[in-house]
């Protein structure tokens, strides 16, 4: 059973957003892991989401980022792109979305969600929206309100920050 919205559920969703809640690891990225010999790890962003994270950063939106996975290169793109509120490690995706609700004083209803894969679902379900990226597990994807047409590392945070500026009436490129 689809989760998808009207146009106008879309828009009225999309007004009450005051939070961008983020997966990493096949949302931001491809997903893919690539270790070093020298046990260190690469992790490739798109330049276009960083963009896309700033403009919305830039509207007076919060920008949240969540990864079950440690690493410096996330902390280290999330510096960069202005992004204070950076959760790592976190196996429970649901804990962490109540625990930015509370840190943020926001509602549920008040958080969009970005997700690609199972860990993602609880949090699906108690944000006020999501998105699924194109590639997302099967699952996910049928449970997103919105299911984007762009991969997970290939501007999915882009086309979702557009998205959301654009119903807000906050796209002033």
């Amino acid at each position: 059973m689809s989760n998808a919205l009207s146009p106008s559920d879309f828009r009225a969703r999309c007004e009450k957003i005051r939070a961008l809640v983020l997966d990493v690891d096949g949302v931001m990225t491809d997903g893919k892991l690539t270790f070093l010999p020298s046990h260190q790890e690469t992790k490739t962003f798109h330049v276009r989401d960083g963009l896309g994270i700033q403009l919305v950063l830039a509207a007076g939106l919060h920008v949240a980022v969540i990864s079950t996975r440690e690493s410096e290169l996330v902390a280290r793109r999330c510096h960069e792109l202005g992004v204070s509120v950076l959760l790592q490690g976190i196996q429970d995706k649901v804990e962490a979305v109540e625990r930015l609700r509370t840190q943020l004083d926001l509602t549920f209803e008040s958080m969009a969600y970005v997700g690609d894969d199972l860990p993602d679902l609880p949090a699906f379900q108690r944000v006020g929206l999501s998105f699924a990226v194109a590639d997302a597990a099967s699952e996910v994807r049928q449970a997103a309100h919105v299911v984007l047409r762009t991969n997970g590392g290939h501007g999915a945070v882009r086309e979702t920050c557009e998205r959301l500026l654009k119903a807000q009436g906050h796209w002033n490129v």
